[in-house]
């Protein structure tokens, strides 16, 4: 199995499609040249037929953009394919992304066509495809909820017609992670020429299985990973990024199995988005959210302040943070109070430390958070002429 995971990064257009985080040209370049920095292996820029508007930012990041693979997405269709190829011509790593769906219900209801049609639509469309790109990705359009058996065939085909990446979309978010597993195991079994393509996943976070889904398929030998910064995309979103990178570099012994990916630029990467699109993360969002590295518990507080790996399983640095947080509230005890007046320079016996804690648990009652401005408070209640160091006298604030 190969040791990289690959990191396809859909921000850009899966993530765009969430209803309100669509983005401008210029918008989506200063995004895309994070992700470069980010280092991701490929950015998928969007799908040039839609739009002129997503033509030309295509056609700008592919010039652009020389560090990572640019991908434009199409249909099977010849005018898709042809817009795509138009887009990525000046790109210096291209790839066009072509897609079909697999399942019947999307084959009966949507595209109202049999399987042999989709068949022959796929092969085509890849074969069109390698005729402009030397990389082309196809995506069987809802995977999970295909017949085994019918995707094996087109993947074998469309990997015979050229494509050197599949994808295996769970693209309504409705596998469980044991499934999507045995799903990924019975192609790489089942599909005879497997070894001439790399595996991809693209998970769908409906039922808040996406990240879980994506690392059973790595798991079972999937090779790529397609994901979005903060997990935005369609409905309830698609895999996080910064989740899944962090659980393979966490994890690293389970996986043995790393991605190329600057863990370092990850909350600038989060910072910008929110930035970008006006949408920020929810507070316990893991790895990027404001809590993610914050602590208001003082059984928590004590343990970090003395070590902090007894309740943080990676630093903050590893993510881009400068350090945690040490958060003052209702849940908060007496060695976090005490660290952090001392940081604000208040040198205070165990009995002035008391008292201060007594009044600072009865306001942390009426308040979420206590601030500064409180804690000063506090202590000029108990000591009216307490000095901190360097001799300053503290009056309220």
């Amino acid at each position: 199995m190969e040791n990289q995971i690959h990191i396809f990064d859909t921000t850009l257009r899966d993530g765009e499609q969430s209803p309100g985080f669509s983005m401008n040209k210029s918008e989506k370049l200063r995004m895309a040249l994070q992700l470069q920095e980010l280092n991701v292996d490929v950015i998928e820029a969007g799908f040039p037929i839609a739009s002129d508007g997503d033509f030309e930012t295509v056609k700008e990041i592919g010039k652009t953009i020389t560090g990572s693979t640019i991908a434009a997405l199409s249909r099977t269709s010849k005018g898709d394919i042809i817009r795509a190829a138009e887009a990525l011509e000046n790109a210096n790593k291209p790839r066009i992304h072509t897609f079909i769906a697999t399942s019947d219900i999307h084959m009966k209801f949507k595209l109202k066509k049999s399987r042999d049609e989709v068949l022959e639509s796929a092969i085509k469309g890849v074969e069109l495809a390698r005729s402009y790109c030397d990389e082309v990705e196809f995506s069987a359009e809802d995977a999970s909820r295909s017949e085994p058996e019918f995707l094996y065939e087109v993947f074998e085909a469309v990997i015979e017609a050229g494509a050197s990446i599949i994808n295996v979309p769970d693209t309504v978010g409705y596998a469980l992670p044991w499934e999507y597993g045995q799903l990924i195991k019975g192609i790489k079994t089942n599909v005879p020429n497997i070894d001439r393509a790399i595996v991809s996943v693209h998970c769908h976070n409906d039922l808040g299985l996406a990240v879980a889904n994506s690392l059973e398929a790595i798991r079972n030998g999937a090779q790529q990973i397609e994901c979005t910064i903060n997990g935005i995309g369609e409905r309830a979103g698609n895999a996080s990024l910064e989740e899944l990178v962090m659980a393979i570099t966490t994890r690293q012994h389970d996986f043995s199995q790393s991605t190329r990916i600057k863990t370092s630029e990850i909350s600038a990467s989060s910072k910008l988005l929110a930035e970008i699109t006006g949408h920020g993360v929810q507070p316990n969002k893991a790895i990027v959210g404001a809590n993610a590295f914050a602590h208001e518990a003082g059984i928590h507080q004590h343990g970090v302040l003395n070590n902090p790996l007894t309740y943080e399983i990676m630093t903050p640095e590893s993510v881009g943070l400068t350090c945690n947080r040490i958060v003052l509230g209702k849940h908060s005890g007496r060695f976090a109070l005490s660290k952090k007046l001392e940081n604000l320079g208040y040198n205070v016996s165990r009995d002035e430390l008391n008292q201060i804690y007594l009044n600072f648990t009865k306001l942390a009652d009426e308040k979420k958070v206590i601030h500064d401005s409180d804690l000063r408070n506090l202590v000029a209640d108990v000591m009216p002429h307490k000095k901190v160091s360097g001799d300053s006298t503290i009056s309220r604030s």
